[in-house]
């Protein structure tokens, strides 16, 4: 490393990244083993909990703007014989009430995610990780939306139906015989 009492910038810049990036790989693996892990019951269990937390703020958000839009809607003077937007002023302010409730529904996993954050802040970082790895698994094995059919419908492609490792077993032996009905058929 040192020639003739002078640093060569090439040799110090290797040693320097080896030694960084071997603490850096250490302190990764460290920090993973510290933590809880995650077993894949307690997170699918998780995974549909965060389900049902989005699904119920997503009605509350609907359920929420639709009042507030209303309340709105019931102080907007209308005159009958204008049209607004070419239309029936009944007719728009209907469809603002629903496009409100609409809007609101969409905003929902928003706040829902936050809560289920929040509320399980301690199993995040397992959640989070075992959430990857299952992505990637649901990634590498599902099938090619191209070779689907009336006959040969697709499984579920993004596996949100999957809520354990019986159904992810199911949905795999699915997988395989959609490709071997698509591979006969074609």
């Amino acid at each position: 490393m040192l020639a003739r009492g002078i640093l060569r910038p090439a040799l110090a810049r290797a040693e320097l990244g080896r030694a960084f990036s071997c603490s850096a790989q250490w302190q990764q693996a460290a920090g993973s083993t510290s933590g809880r892990e995650l077993s894949w019951p307690d997170f699918f269990a998780l995974r549909k909990t965060e389900r049902r937390i989005n699904t119920g703020s997503s009605v509350l958000t609907a359920f929420l703007t639709a009042n507030c839009a209303w309340a709105y809607i019931s102080t907007v003077q209308i005159d009958v014989t204008q049209m607004l937007f070419g239309f029936d002023p009944m007719v728009v302010l209907v469809g603002a009430l629903f496009a409100s409730s609409g809007l609101g529904y969409l905003c929902g996993p928003l706040m829902g995610s936050a809560f289920f954050r929040v509320k399980h802040r301690g199993q995040l970082e397992g959640y989070n990780h075992k959430n990857r790895v299952f992505l990637e698994h649901i990634k590498k094995n599902r099938v090619d939306a191209s070779s689907q059919s009336f006959s040969n419908p697709l499984p579920d492609y993004y596996g949100e139906k999957i809520g354990s490792l019986q159904e992810y077993r199911q949905w795999l032996r699915d997988c395989q015989s959609h490709r071997r009905k698509a591979k006969e058929f074609l």
